[in-house]
């Protein structure tokens, strides 16, 4: 073993981009942490590392995982990798923001949210009130 692997504690992007999705379903749900821990036999901390991607999900944890949350297990790995199995594609750093974004709560609570607004035109108003917000940070 290499110096490098000892002292790199970083999660694996792979346990990351898992741990993403099964915080995202659970979201999505509407199940706690507490609850999905209750349910796999587990401690919320543990499912709290789990969505972080600190600690790795074994595969039967997983299966208990996917089962809990009503997703087959191939779902927790969608959208991982597929940027290099197309030749020549590469995800912009808008994309990879954009994606980042959406995994968040906040991401996916206006993900939820911003679509059930009927008015086009309020939804406008609120894309302009992001935008000078964010213009505001910049600043």
């Amino acid at each position: 073993m290499d110096d490098i692997s000892k002292t790199d504690r970083s999660p694996n992007p792979v346990d990351l981009h898992v741990g993403a999705r099964v915080r995202m379903r659970r979201k999505f749900l509407g199940m706690s942490q507490e609850g999905l821990a209750e349910t796999i036999d587990l401690t919320f901390q543990q499912v709290q590392k789990y969505e972080r991607g600190s600690n790795r999900i074994s595969a039967s944890k997983l299966y208990e995982i996917s089962k809990a949350l009503k997703a087959p297990v191939a779902y927790f790995f969608e959208g991982y990798g597929q940027s290099e199995a197309v030749e020549g594609f590469s995800e912009s750093e808008s994309e990879q923001f954009v994606h980042g974004f959406l995994m968040t709560t906040e991401g996916i609570e206006l993900a939820e949210a911003f679509p059930r607004i009927k008015s086009t035109k309020q939804r406008r108003r609120i894309l302009e009130l992001v935008r000078t917000l964010a213009e505001d940070e910049d600043a």
